[in-house]
């Protein structure tokens, strides 16, 4: 009997031991599937915003990442990494109201590495900043390129006059200073008594270390990414938390990698801003030091192929072009309209020999923006011209577009200073009082000269000033400034020299000359005061 029942337990135990894991795991199956709630763990998360935004494509990314922060409820606080130096303005801005969106629900705080123009511009959008010492931080600003000039097609035609350029070319900068006071009004708004830096000061574009910035109220506070993220959590007050990145390095798809992945900070230049967006354009982006200044149109051969323009045979007034001058008809082309509708002959002299040849028979030379050297025997030449009764009439305009880097003011110098003027370097601006934008400036105080009268405001358009003693003829107000000289003053930027029977004139700037900037101010009656002069003056 005894021997019998042992099968009988053992199968008893086997079957107890079955059926006690068949309900447990039916007990945990149920306990896991309905009972149980997950744990999920609090989330501090780092978007990383790098690179330009020099497209959609670009935009898109972190508008992305900032969309997931948002929607995830285990996402309780955001850190966004800069290290950005901005990119096309309507796509800075779209990156910045996402972030003032997230931030209206959740903490939101910056660590800039290098947080330049529209870098920036994002940066503010979160409620506190952190920079290390030596980041650099500011650069505030917006850079346009300029619509083009339209040459109207017959067979491709466009319903209006700013159908195929956008802009005027003259109110153009109108429309940069509004966008950049929507970036002033946007670290206004955000920053408000933290800043401890006027907007006048701040509008400047001026780049400030992380430590100065501090003081300056830019940013809140020196500090690493790991104290960014303490930051965070503190405020959305989590003691336990993950801290998670939302984004990687930019990525580009396949067909443009190879363009995606050259452009840095280093290769940035208004020839690739281009590429991206033709003119007309606004960008909230810095620009490495003359990257902004490639690839502009030079329009100077058509004056030295045009030779001559005959009047009915009356005076006649000489062009150098002799020495590699940045003037052509785009600058002339009005003022050589009032001296041949008044019978005078405009003639454009290539070579010094032609032009030499020409002074004998001419009552008026025009010399401008040379970026070759005149020579002692040239100077001379003129020297002799002026004494002898002619008008000689000096241009030079410090935008890139008319200068040799290498040499700047020294060519227009050459000649100039053989009566007792100097071209200073540098340009004006005024940051107050200015037309469009703060290289316009205005000329209200003038002496009494022929070439002054009956004017009462000029507006010259990037412009430099002349050195003389006593030979002002118009000033700037007060309250310019000298680019190189950080000096505000009064600056002439006429001058006039009478030298034995002739005259000189000299101007810091030739863009007033051409349409439709002489049509500002009384900057045609200065025009048309210039082309009265050349024609009254004496036929050596």
């Amino acid at each position: 009997m005894a021997s019998d029942s042992h099968p009988h337990r053992r199968l008893a135990l086997t079957l107890a031991v079955c059926a006690s894991i068949i309900v447990l795991g039916a007990l945990s199956y149920l306990y896991f599937t309905y009972l149980s709630k997950p744990v999920k763990a609090d989330l501090v998360a780092v978007i990383n915003i790098e690179g330009p935004i020099l497209s959609s494509q670009d935009a898109k990314r972190y508008l992305e990442a900032i969309s997931h922060a948002m929607s995830n409820d285990s996402i309780k606080a955001v850190v966004v990494k800069i290290d950005f130096l901005g990119g096309a303005a309507h796509l800075v801005e779209q990156v910045y109201l996402d972030l003032m969106e997230l931030r209206d629900v959740k903490p939101v705080i910056a660590l800039t590495d290098m947080a330049l123009s529209g870098g920036y511009y994002i940066a503010v959008a979160s409620d506190y900043i952190y920079a290390e010492p030596a980041s650099f931080i500011g650069g505030v600003g917006v850079i346009g390129i300029v619509p083009p000039v339209l040459i109207p097609s017959e067979r491709c035609l466009e319903s209006g006059a700013y159908k195929a350029t956008g802009f005027s070319e003259l109110r153009f900068p109108f429309s940069l200073m509004r966008a950049l006071d929507n970036f002033l009004q946007a670290i206004k708004r955000n920053r408000a008594e933290r800043l401890k830096i006027n907007l006048t000061e701040l509008k400047r574009g001026e780049i400030y270390l992380g430590c100065e910035a501090v003081e300056l109220g830019l940013v809140d506070e020196i500090g690493s990414l790991q104290r960014a993220v303490m930051k965070a959590a503190e405020e959305a007050h989590l003691t336990r938390y993950a801290v998670i990145s939302l984004n990687t390095a930019p990525q580009a798809s396949p067909e443009a990698q190879g363009d995606r992945e050259a452009v840095d900070w280093r290769s940035l230049s208004a020839g690739l801003l281009n590429q991206y967006q033709p003119p007309p354009s606004l960008w909230y982006i810095y620009l490495p030091p003359r990257a902004a200044f490639d690839e502009h149109p030079i329009l100077y051969s058509t004056a030295v192929e045009l030779g001559s323009l005959k009047g009915g045979g009356g005076p006649i007034i000489v062009v150098d072009v002799s020495h590699e001058n940045r003037i052509s008809l785009w600058e002339l082309d009005l003022l050589i309209a009032e001296l041949v509708k008044r019978n005078a002959t405009v003639i454009f002299a290539s070579s010094w020999e032609e032009l030499k040849g020409k002074l004998n028979e001419a009552s008026g030379l025009i010399i401008a923006s040379p970026t070759k050297a005149y020579t002692a025997e040239e100077c001379r030449a003129v020297e002799d011209f002026v004494s002898r009764g002619g008008a000689l009439l000096l241009f030079f305009d410090p935008a890139y577009e008319y200068v040799n880097v290498q040499e700047l003011t020294r060519p227009i110098n050459t000649i100039a200073s053989r009566f007792g003027l100097y071209y200073a370097k540098g340009y004006l601006y005024n940051d107050k009082e200015y037309y469009g934008f703060y290289r316009n400036i205005y000329i209200t105080s003038f002496a009494n000269t022929t070439i002054t009268s009956n004017l009462t405001s000029l507006v010259f358009f990037t412009a430099t000033y002349i050195h003389s003693v006593n030979k002002g003829a118009a000033w700037t107000s007060n309250d310019t400034y000298s680019s190189l000289a950080n000096k505000m003053g009064s600056y002439a930027v006429i001058a006039v020299v009478e030298d034995g029977e002739g005259i000189v004139v000299a101007l810091g700037d030739q863009t007033f000359l051409k349409e439709p900037y002489c049509y500002v101010e009384d900057n045609y009656k200065l025009l048309l005061n210039i082309a009265s002069l050349m024609l009254k003056a004496k036929n050596p």
